[in-house]
């Protein structure tokens, strides 16, 4: 069975009117936000961001695990703080740190309609492939696709904290056949992909990693950063077709065109070849991301 998508404009005024209150439901963490200030302080020395950071452990271990994950690039070891700061730079560091805030302030408590465990291996791994990918096939912004990696679900999260009522009806239709795209347009009148897009728009996260959100199941619809789009679109992918760090709730993804002439493969068939040549790097990948979920 088929959802059959009505009267989309009042249900999406709703979902928007709900989004709008989202940020004063859900602030920043204390600490995350001093260290933001900091990275936006041109004066602010690596020592003092360092000494921020370390106020909240958790924060210090997703950083290092990221730098010295198999797939994001770096030939040193990254043992401290201050020594990430100063291979990865600012605006790296940046990133990192408001992806992260973002992806805290929206947590919520596991339970059978989404398994927080399973959603953030699920993005810390898209993220980590879609560097990854960059990286392979000499794209510059392989920063910017980590972190639209990390956030491409974000609305997901959202729906599950925020309209939790609607996440169940969306689960209801997805069982009664209908793909999770056309459930989420049935309740929310928007894509999840659509939520993330408003939310980071909301906070000013660049218009790249909001384009490459919002566009990351449909990535041909890309006006201005379709090859990063369609990167993350295939590390997306890749999770489900690998079965490694997949996320069970989103399992019809299928694959754009536009990733076969990026990658210059000419059919599936090839393309199923290039994807397994990921396969142990990722497994090295998820050993190292098991404790940061």
């Amino acid at each position: 069975m088929t959802a059959i998508i009505t009267d989309l404009n009042p249900k999406r005024e709703r979902t928007e009117l709900i989004l709008k209150k989202v940020n004063t439901l859900a602030p920043l963490p204390k600490i995350l936000q001093e260290v933001l200030q900091l990275l936006n302080d041109i004066n602010t020395s690596p020592h003092s961001l360092a000494k921020a950071i370390a106020k909240d452990q958790s924060v210090v271990l997703k950083i290092l695990t990221i730098a010295n994950s198999p797939f994001y690039g770096l030939s040193k070891r990254v043992s401290s703080i201050e020594f990430a700061i100063m291979i990865l730079g600012y605006d790296e560091i940046r990133n990192i740190v408001s992806a992260l805030s973002m992806m805290e302030s929206m947590k919520n408590k596991s339970d059978q309609y989404l398994d927080q465990k399973e959603f953030w291996m699920h993005s810390y791994l898209t993220a980590t492939i879609a560097k990854k990918l960059a990286m392979d096939i000499g794209l510059e912004k392989h920063s910017e696709a980590f972190i639209a990696g990390l956030l491409h679900d974000l609305g997901i999260s959202v729906v599950h904290r925020f309209m939790h009522s609607d996440l169940v009806a969306i689960h209801d239709l997805v069982n009664s056949g209908a793909s999770y795209g056309e459930a989420e347009l049935q309740v929310l009148g928007l894509t999840h992909g659509d939520v993330g897009e408003i939310l980071l728009k909301s906070w000013n996260i660049p218009d790249t990693i909001t384009e490459i959100v919002k566009y990351h199941h449909t990535p041909e619809k890309s006006n201005t950063v379709p090859t990063l789009t369609s990167v993350v679109h295939l590390a997306d992918y890749m999770t489900q077709m690998l079965k490694m760090g997949e996320l069970k709730l989103d399992d019809k993804t299928s694959i754009s065109n536009n990733v076969l002439s990026i990658l210059h493969v000419k059919d599936l068939t090839e393309l199923s070849q290039f994807i397994e040549n990921y396969r142990e790097p990722l497994k090295q990948q998820m050993e190292s991301l098991k404790y940061l979920v």
